[in-house]
């Protein structure tokens, strides 16, 4: 018997209009952060909540230049990324208390790459029981937290992290 829920935060991905070009370096551009989702803005990476979750809090780390490889990355690109990620697992653990983190890259089609082109680090918390019988049969996922609240909500741990790394520059540039 086929079942399915409802997942209406889905239908603008599904049916909606296919922005031309890199939707990552289009983000990038603009400066409407709150509208894009957009949490913080590296020197070479950025971090964004992805539209269409898999879990609430899933997030992206994206360099700002266009490039499909991890090996294609300059040094300082992919050790921002690290870092960030690193970062971004003690936010999450603080403000959504998920009970495991899953983080990754999916590189080309066959690995489940949406986006291509443009590579970018997944950051998934997870909390047991997630992967329940919706996801494993059903193709269907349940994100329990408003995609505004959880940006909101984490938006403030990444405007603190932006502020110990600006404190950060300051006291090297004396020293």
């Amino acid at each position: 018997m086929n079942r399915s829920m409802y997942a209406p935060w889905r239908t603008e991905f599904i049916l909606g209009r296919r922005e031309k070009g890199c939707v990552f370096c289009t983000r990038a551009k603009r400066k409407t952060d709150d509208a894009d989702f957009i949490l913080y803005r590296g020197k070479r990476n950025y971090i964004i909540l992805n539209l269409y979750p898999y879990n609430s809090g899933h997030i992206m780390i994206v360099p700002y230049r266009h490039i499909n490889t991890l090996a294609g990355l300059t040094p300082a690109e992919r050790a921002e990324m690290i870092e960030l990620s690193a970062e971004s697992e003690v936010i999450l653990k603080q403000l959504l208390k998920p009970q495991g983190i899953n983080m990754g890259f999916n590189l080309g089609a066959a690995a489940g790459a949406g986006i291509r082109d443009h590579i970018h680090f997944h950051i998934l918390p997870r909390w047991i029981g997630d992967t329940n019988f919706f996801p494993a049969i059903g193709d269907t996922r349940v994100n329990s937290v408003d995609l505004q609240l959880t940006y909101d909500t984490l938006l403030q741990g990444y405007q603190k992290l932006a502020r110990r790394i600006k404190a950060r520059e300051r006291r090297q540039k004396r020293s």
